[in-house]
């Protein structure tokens, strides 16, 4: 269930804020398959399933970029803010895969807020997401997220 701000306003001060955990999402080889097409990244480890049998991973691993990208379902899950007029996404710092994601596997995201600050007529926060691999102790991935809302007026 994802914290909720009613208002950006309401970020400041939130800093040292848990978030989560999300539910988990089962990583198929379809959902992997799918990213490969997308992205014209086809290398053997992420869409050929019987050579990757005998390769470093024992199976087809997630694209770390898929990962990552994933963290976009998260978020939603993790924090909520009302009251903007509109909101960005101003990018992401400090990315990290720790861990490949096994095909077959389930991930989950949780997070903290980092910081919030007020800038250019909106108040920007950065939220570290960490997305978990259900039965390990290692992470797969750690990228700080940063989004910008604009209050109504």
């Amino acid at each position: 269930m994802a914290t909720v701000f009613e208002s950006p306003r309401d970020l400041i001060g939130a800093e040292g804020t848990r978030l989560g955990p999300t539910d988990w999402l089962h990583i198929t080889q379809d959902r992997v398959d799918g990213f490969a097409e997308v992205t014209e990244d086809r290398q053997w480890i992420h869409v050929d399933v019987e050579r990757a049998k005998d390769g470093p991973f024992g199976g087809t691993i997630a694209h770390g970029y898929l990962t990552m990208s994933l963290v976009n379902f998260f978020l939603p899950q993790l924090i909520e803010v009302r009251g903007f007029s509109h909101a960005v996404n101003i990018g992401a710092d400090g990315l990290r895969f720790l861990s490949p994601v096994k095909v077959g596997s389930k991930i989950r995201g949780v997070g903290e807020i980092v910081s919030v600050e007020e800038k250019k007529g909106g108040y920007q926060s950065v939220v570290r997401v960490t997305v978990e691999i259900e039965g390990s102790d290692k992470p797969a991935c750690v990228v700080d997220t940063i989004s910008r809302y604009y209050p109504e007026n």
